[in-house]
C-alpha cells in the first residue's frame, strides 16, 4: 500500500461510511412520518450525547467553543433541515442541496482569514450555482422555494460549525461531537415545545413504531458516532486528498436511496441539476491537486 492507495477493506470502509452518510436522507423521511422535526432532532442528539458520554471524555476545549458547533450543528443545521424535510423538500434534493455548506465555508473562510478565492474555485461555485437555479425554476408540490432556503440555511449552519470545530484543532473528532451535543438538546427541546406542542410530541412519542425509533438510532449511532469514528480513521492514515473525494459520493447516494426506496422521481432537470452541483463540488475538491503540482512546476 502506498500512502496515497486505499486498500481493499479501508476502500470499502469510506464507501460505508458515504452509503450511510447519503441513505441517511430515506432515513429521515422514515422518522418525521411520525416524529414532529425538532422533536426529532432533540432525540437524535440526546442519544447521541448518552451514553457515549459516560465512555468518552470531555475534549480539552472550552465550553463556549463546544456550545457555539451544538446549537450550530443541532439546530441550525439538523433541526432546520428536518424542519424542510417535512414536507417541504424531497430526501434526494435535500441531500444534494446541503453540500453546499462547502462553498459557504470557503466563502467564510476567504471573508475571515483575507484568502484569495482562485479561479477553479468561482467555476465551482458557478456550476453549483446554475444547479440550484434549476432546481428553484422547477419546484413542485415535493420541492418548494421554502424547503430550498431551509437546506440552504441548514447549509450555512454547518458551514459555521465547520468554522467553530477547526478552532479546536487536535482532538477527538468523535468526543467533540459527543459532547457538543449535548448543547443541541435544550434549544430543541424548548423550541419543539414552542412550534410543535406537547400534544404533537405526545403524539409522535406514543404513535412512534419500531422502524422509526431504528431510525432516531440509525441517526445518533450510525450517521454520528459510526460515521464520525470510521472517517476520523480513514483521515488518521491517509491524506486528506484521497479520502475526501470519496464525499461526492454522498448525494448520489441519497438521491439513489430516495428514488429506489421511496420512488422519488428523477426526471432530467434533476439529474442535469445533481451533475452541475457534484460538478461544482468535484471542481472545488479536486482543483487544488489538479492545478497546484503545475504552480509548483511552473515556479
Amino acid at each position: 500500500m502506498t500512502a496515497h492507495s486505499l486498500t481493499w477493506r479501508h476502500a470499502l470502509l469510506a464507501l460505508a461510511v458515504v452509503a450511510v452518510w447519503g441513505t441517511n436522507f430515506v432515513v429521515i423521511k422514515v422518522a418525521l412520518a411520525h416524529l414532529p422535526p425538532l422533536t426529532f432532532a432533540a432525540l437524535r442528539f440526546t442519544f447521541a450525547f448518552l451514553p457515549a458520554a459516560f465512555f468518552l471524555k470531555k475534549p480539552p476545549v472550552p465550553w463556549r467553543n463546544l456550545a457555539a458547533y451544538g446549537v450550530l450543528i443541532g439546530l441550525g443545521q439538523f433541526g432546520v433541515l428536518y424542519i424542510a424535510m417535512h414536507g417541504f423538500i424531497s430526501p434526494g434534493l435535500a441531500s444534494l442541496v446541503v453540500q453546499t455548506q462547502v462553498f459557504f465555508t470557503i466563502g467564510l473562510s476567504m471573508w475571515l482569514n483575507g484568502e484569495r478565492v482562485r479561479l477553479f474555485q468561482v467555476a465551482a461555485l458557478g456550476l453549483a450555482t446554475i444547479g440550484l437555479g434549476v432546481i428553484l425554476t422547477h419546484t413542485d408540490a415535493s420541492t418548494t422555494p421554502i424547503g430550498l432556503g431551509l437546506v440552504l440555511f441548514a447549509a450555512l449552519s454547518w458551514s459555521l460549525g465547520n468554522l467553530v470545530q477547526r478552532a479546536s484543532p487536535g482532538v477527538s473528532s468523535l468526543s467533540y461531537v459527543v459532547w457538543a451535543s449535548l448543547f443541541s438538546i435544550p434549544p430543541l427541546v424548548t423550541l419543539s415545545f414552542v412550534m410543535e406542542g406537547w400534544p404533537a410530541i405526545q403524539h409522535g412519542l406514543t404513535h412512534a413504531d419500531a422502524m422509526t425509533w431504528v431510525a432516531v438510532l440509525w441517526q445518533s449511532v450510525g450517521n454520528t458516532l459510526f460515521g464520525y469514528v470510521a472517517w476520523g480513521f480513514l483521515l488518521a492514515r491517509y491524506p486528506a486528498a484521497t479520502i475526501t473525494p470519496w464525499a461526492l459520493l454522498v448525494p448520489v447516494f441519497g438521491m439513489g436511496a430516495s428514488a429506489v426506496l421511496l420512488a422519488e422521481p428523477l426526471p432530467a432537470w434533476k439529474i442535469a441539476a445533481a451533475v452541475l452541483v457534484i460538478g461544482g463540488l468535484a471542481i472545488n475538491i479536486l482543483g487544488p491537486m489538479i492545478w497546484r503540482p503545475k504552480a509548483v512546476a511552473a515556479a
